[in-house]
């Protein structure tokens, strides 16, 4: 097969016909050099390489004679060739496995994010259930609050006009107390001034009757009587002018009395039913009050006053009670809120004032808390809470298999290098498959599957073997190239067509 320094050769110049001598230890020899690459060739499925005998092959044209260098690079070649594709093989093994542990992770990763989302999906329908039960509470105790911070109100300012109207009655009271204080005195001085006119007037009764005893002696009076006489006459003269005043001051006072006396009864009897009026709706604002704390719904319905209605309105304090706390409770809820909508949202500001409290400006500020929190979760899908980080965190020990949370990140660490070797392997594949940086691990496999069903002629006992000799046809080409090249050039020919020819030719000028 091949020659060397004992190698002769006899040209014969009839049919130029050339002799070639190998000896047996040279044959021994080559075929010891060739053992192990044949046992290469079987081990991937191909047929060894033979050493022709020249005894039994006597057709000399179906024996292809190589020089020993050309030999050794054969050899050399196929010999790195079947351990590169060994190597590139394992690889291959490897890539597969790691892919198909890939692949069953992922559906797992899947299959888990799935019920992840189903189970995301149902507390987030049970969340806005829970909202929206929240907020109709919410709206019904709002709506009771402001109910009963009106009745609250109207029942102050009521209460307030009753102590205004309560302190009235007591100035009139006393008023009316020292004028009948007076009118008593009058009446006193009156009465007094009467016995004195009654006494004043017997006595004139008796003077008339002296006067009546003087004139009948009056013949004999003297004229110093006379004169006692006329003095005594204007005396009682002056003294009937002054009892008729003060009869007509008498008739004035009693007048005077009698129209208070009237005045007095008829301002009492409008007070009374003023006041019965009063009670009448104090008594109907207290049964509403009262059928609002029992039941809302049967405050349009009228109520008619019981006898047990003071035990029932009794029975209405601890509740108003309790509201008024839950008024109190609402200002510290209004500085939570403050806080709250200080923490997230420090840009906007709040208004703190507690005097100028309203249900509707705590309402406006959970709308725009609620808007705010709506917005962060269409940026950040839903900022985690506590509750979510720990079950994250639960799920990924569960997942990764680890008892504590330091075991976590080495783990994930392992995962995501395993990652990266899977993506560089699929980068090397797509190099040489001379696919796009862009194509999927579908294209990847469907490229692979495609060259393997080019040649179904070799067989699948070793399908992996077969897909990489394919993948490195364009390693392996450029040896068989220099080898045609070579021969080519030796046969003088320039195509591949010609050297099948040329080779027939030669074995008859050899004949």
């Amino acid at each position: 097969m091949g020659t060397d320094a004992r190698t002769m050769h006899f040209p014969c110049i009839t049919n130029k016909t050339y002799v070639y001598l190998w000896t047996h230890g040279q044959f021994q020899q080559e075929q010891v050099e060739w053992d192990d690459v044949n046992k290469l060739l079987q081990h991937h499925g191909f047929k060894p390489v033979f050493f022709a005998d020249p005894v039994e092959n006597r057709n000399l044209t179906d024996l292809v004679l190589l020089d020993k260098k050309s030999v050794n690079e054969l050899r050399m070649t196929l010999r790195m060739m079947l351990m590169d594709s060994e190597r590139r093989q394992a690889l291959i093994q490897e890539l597969v496995k790691s892919n198909n542990k890939l692949k069953e992770e992922v559906q797992k990763h899947m299959s888990h994010a799935a019920q992840q989302s189903q189970r995301a999906t149902e507390l987030q329908g049970l969340l806005d259930e829970v909202k929206s039960r929240v907020q109709h509470l919410e709206e019904r105790c709002l709506g009771k609050a402001v109910q009963q911070h009106s009745l609250t109100q109207q029942l102050q300012k009521e209460s307030k006009e009753a102590k205004r109207r309560y302190l009235l009655l007591e100035k009139k009271v006393v008023s009316l107390e020292e004028e009948t204080a007076q009118l008593r005195k009058k009446l006193y001085l009156t009465v007094k001034e009467e016995e004195q006119r009654l006494t004043r007037q017997s006595r004139l009764q008796e003077s008339k009757h002296l006067d009546q005893a003087t004139k009948r002696t009056s013949a004999s009076v003297s004229p110093s009587f006379k004169t006692i006489l006329k003095t005594h006459q204007d005396q009682q003269k002056e003294s009937n002018s002054h009892i008729q005043e003060l009869e007509e001051e008498v008739e004035r006072l009693k007048s005077e009395l009698d129209t208070r006396c009237r005045s007095d009864l008829t301002g009492n009897t409008m007070e009374q039913s003023q006041t019965s009026r009063q009670r009448v709706q104090y008594h109907h604002l207290l049964t509403e009050i009262n059928t609002l704390v029992i039941n809302p719904r049967l405050q349009q319905y009228q109520r008619w006053p019981r006898e047990s209605e003071e035990a029932e309105f009794q029975a209405v304090l601890p509740t108003l009670e309790q509201w008024s706390q839950q008024l109190h409770m609402l200002r510290d809820l209004h500085s939570r809120l403050n806080k709250l909508s200080a923490t997230l949202m420090p840009l906007q500001p709040c208004d703190v004032d507690a005097k100028t409290l309203k249900v509707e400006d705590m309402m406006l500020l959970v709308e725009a808390l609620l808007e705010n929190a709506s917005s962060d979760d269409k940026q950040t899908l839903r900022s985690p809470t506590r509750y979510t980080l720990a079950s994250m965190v639960a799920h990924f020990q569960k997942l990764f298999d680890v008892p504590s949370l330091s075991g976590v990140y080495p783990r994930m660490n392992e995962v995501y290098t395993r990652l990266g070797e899977m993506t560089n392997t699929m980068k090397n594949l797509q190099n040489v498959l001379d696919l796009d940086s862009k194509a999927s691990p579908t294209e990847v496999v469907d490229q692979v599957s495609r060259l393997v069903s080019l040649d179904p002629g070799l067989g699948r006992a070793d399908i992996d073997s077969i897909i990489i000799k394919v993948k490195q046809h364009d390693e392996f080409f450029p040896a068989f190239h220099n080898l045609v090249t070579e021969i080519l050039k030796i046969l003088g020919v320039s195509h591949l067509d010609d050297i099948l020819p040329a080779l027939q030719s030669l074995k008859q000028a050899a004949q």
